[in-house]
């Protein structure tokens, strides 16, 4: 008869790490796949209005931002209320140009199916967002969205009504 000897030191075998770059390239793809890139970097505070009755837009890359409000560095633009086009300030007779390099950055096909959003502060006066929309009326930018926030739902106490 013969005796079978056991080892009395077992290890554990090594984990298999073969598989671990195509996880890795998983994962990456994904984040790249997923992630969204700021296109403007925000040179106002916008904190826009509230809207109980708020519509998404169908196709985001043919919107335009107009962003107004005050300047998030105070010191050195003050506290007025000031209009942004992409990256730079700029003041209501831009606006035009703005449209014309909007327009002309797109397809002949979507040109005219550009939306303009007005970004607007809430504590923003009135006054600004008229010469922007007039601006926008000559230069025959006639798609104009209002960007907001939609409305907490606020229960009622007491009755129902």
């Amino acid at each position: 008869m013969s005796r079978f000897k056991t080892s009395q030191s077992k290890e554990t075998p090594a984990i298999s790490t073969a598989s671990l770059p195509d996880i890795i390239f998983m994962l990456l793809f994904f984040f790249m796949v997923t992630t969204t890139m700021r296109e403007t970097t925000p040179l106002v505070q916008v904190k826009t209005p509230e809207a109980t009755e708020v519509q998404k837009l169908e196709k985001k890359s043919l919107v335009s931002y107009i962003n107004i409000g005050p300047p998030l560095n105070t010191n050195k633009y003050g506290t007025e209320s000031r209009i942004q086009l992409n990256d730079r300030f700029a003041n209501v007779a831009s606006i035009q140009e703005f449209v014309t390099a909007e327009r002309q950055a797109r397809d002949e096909s979507d040109r005219q199916k550009i939306t303009f959003s007005l970004k607007v502060d809430e504590d923003v006066r009135m006054g600004i967002v008229t010469d922007v929309k007039q601006e926008l009326r000559q230069a025959n930018a006639l798609k104009i969205n209002y960007s907001t926030r939609k409305a907490a739902d606020k229960k009622r106490s007491g009755n129902i009504y």
